[in-house]
């Protein structure tokens, strides 16, 4: 059948309830041009079951054909389309007769709303934009061989776009002078991808009584290490880089072992606080916690260790001061 032209064929009729169930279409149907085949009459109940378009049907044109009309109830259900199809145009095929038209350009509001008003409790409002805040406080601990409490907490109030948050962290002496050590930053926080954090803003550093301004990134490394990277400007001009990492290596639903480093670094020598250019000192840390009340309350048991680096080695040997130092710790982290 290749080259036939049905291109002025008229199936407007009523043509429900015809059969073609017996029709072989197997042969050589390339070719064929169904440009201006007009469809567009009621072919609803149509049988095709037996139909068999095993044949060569590539090339053939259905740019023009118009089937728009009803075809509901037509069945193909035997119908046998196994022969070579490639090359078939419908480029112009309308079939908006099965397709039930086009829908309005107002078929639903952009609020979802679909003309309902909302009441007397106004427009409802998605989770992500609900400002919350947080509390959340990841180390409180004693630290046996130094004599000391280490704290590290922070409360955020925000959005998931944009958020306010403090965060403070040092230590407190327990015995002589009882001295509270503390660095402490109120930021404006915003994702800057899906696992990193930008964080800008101001702090005071209590060690050296003195202000700074404040920009850091936290977020997801691979491998789920939680990483943090903060550098702060002090009014003197000191430089002072805060780098740290974390691993949650879960034994089961509630232990928890957690490795934690941290390195910090200053630009410039400031012997009055104890302070040499460059990496100055590590702490690292190993936590065995045991998760309860929905993980929101974790206490733990643990070592940390906490060394002098480069030129901070032998300031503080002049100064009779330890290099080294290691501690057995106890304290309990949670969150609400």
């Amino acid at each position: 059948m290749s080259g036939m032209d049905h291109s002025g064929m008229d199936m407007s009729g009523d043509m429900s309830g015809m059969d073609h169930s017996g029709m072989d279409m197997s042969g050589d149907m390339s070719g064929m041009d169904h440009s201006g085949m007009d469809m567009s009459g009621d072919m609803s109940g149509m049988d095709h079951s037996g139909m068999d378009m095993s044949g060569d049907m590539s090339d053939m044109d259905h740019s023009g054909m118009d089937m728009s009309g009803d075809m509901s109830g037509m069945d193909h259900s035997g119908m046998d389309m196994s022969g070579d199809m490639s090359g078939m145009d419908h480029g112009s095929m309308d079939m908006s007769g099965m397709q039930g038209g086009q829908p309005p350009a107002d078929a639903r509001s952009p609020d979802y709303s679909n003309g309902v008003p909302y009441g007397q409790y106004g427009k409802p409002m998605m989770m992500g934009s609900m400002p919350l805040w947080g509390v959340s406080v990841d180390d409180l601990g004693y630290q046996f061989d130094e004599d000391q409490i280490n704290f590290e907490a922070e409360g955020w109030y925000g959005t998931d776009s944009n958020r306010i948050r403090l965060r403070t962290e040092g230590s407190a002496q327990t015995k002589d002078d009882k001295e509270i050590d503390s660095l402490s930053s109120l930021a404006y926080w915003k994702p800057l991808s899906i696992f990193w954090n930008g964080e800008a803003g101001v702090a005071y550093d209590t060690e050296n009584d003195n202000a700074a301004l404040m920009a850091g990134i936290v977020g997801t490394a691979p491998y789920f290490i939680e990483t943090d990277a903060r550098a702060y400007l002090y009014t003197d001009g000191q430089l002072r880089l805060d780098l740290g990492a974390e691993y949650e290596w879960r034994l089961d639903q509630h232990w928890v072992v957690i490795p934690e480093v941290g390195l910090t670094a200053f630009s410039k020598d400031d012997h009055d606080n104890g302070i040499t250019k460059g990496f100055n000192e590590m702490e690292a840390e190993v936590r065995l916690t045991y998760e309860t009340f929905s993980r929101q309350l974790a206490p733990y048991v643990g070592v940390s260790y906490e060394t002098a680096l480069g030129k901070a080695r032998g300031q503080r040997r002049q100064e009779d001061e330890s290099v080294d130092s290691s501690s057995l710790t106890a304290g309990v982290k949670f969150w609400f």
